[in-house]
């Protein structure tokens, strides 16, 4: 038997570890996003970058294929809905790691109201309660494309695909405001008050 392959880390860690903009920037989106670690934070930048170094590369080029690979990347983007069909190599290089983070499936199942929050976004979809385009996924980290968006929905045979059930989001409908004829009366007596003072002050 031969040696196992070893690993390779799909990420890179920071190159100045305590920049502290950088820190904060990171203790906001591990926050607002619900992640675990600042390991998912350097994931998402290391997709990201791999695009822009592509972009930066390929801006001064204007050979033919130069221009099917930037053609491949802007459909490849657009694809993971980060950017327009129509967009432009510059338009990469303004991608961020928020621009990304709105794409994991953890963000998106809150959003589109399947959880209360993006902490019980991720205890569903790593618990195997959502779906996308009709098969299990258990990763919170899930890049979801533009056309998955609309099939998220809970596995059919999980609890949870009840709208009674009592984890689910529930919408809160105002109840309509019930005026009586006591409130009438006294509002129009109120109003006839305001204007005799006003043809007083005349």
């Amino acid at each position: 038997m031969g040696d196992p392959k070893q690993t390779r880390k799909k990420y890179a860690t920071p190159s100045h570890p305590w920049n502290r903009e950088r820190i904060e920037e990171e203790r906001v989106i591990k926050r607002d996003y619900g992640l675990k670690n600042k390991k998912e934070i350097w994931k998402m930048q290391s997709i990201l970058s791999r695009s822009k170094d592509q972009a930066k590369r390929l801006i001064p080029q204007i050979s033919a294929q130069a221009k099917k690979e930037e053609k491949d990347l802007i459909q490849r983007l657009h694809k993971m809905g980060l950017i327009s069909a129509t967009a432009k190599l510059e338009d990469v290089l303004g991608l961020t790691a928020k621009d990304v983070m709105e794409r994991r499936l953890q963000t998106i199942v809150f959003k589109k109201g399947l959880a209360r929050s993006v902490i019980q976004s991720r205890q569903f979809i790593s618990h195997g309660h959502v779906f996308v385009n009709n098969r299990k996924v258990t990763v919170p980290s899930y890049i979801v494309l533009k056309g998955e968006e609309n099939s998220i929905s809970f596995d059919p045979a999980s609890a949870l695909a009840s709208p009674e059930h009592p984890e689910r989001v529930v919408e809160k409908v105002e109840k309509p405001k019930i005026i009586t004829a006591e409130q009438i009366v006294a509002e129009e007596h109120n109003l006839e008050e305001e204007i005799k003072e006003g043809e007083i002050i005349q």
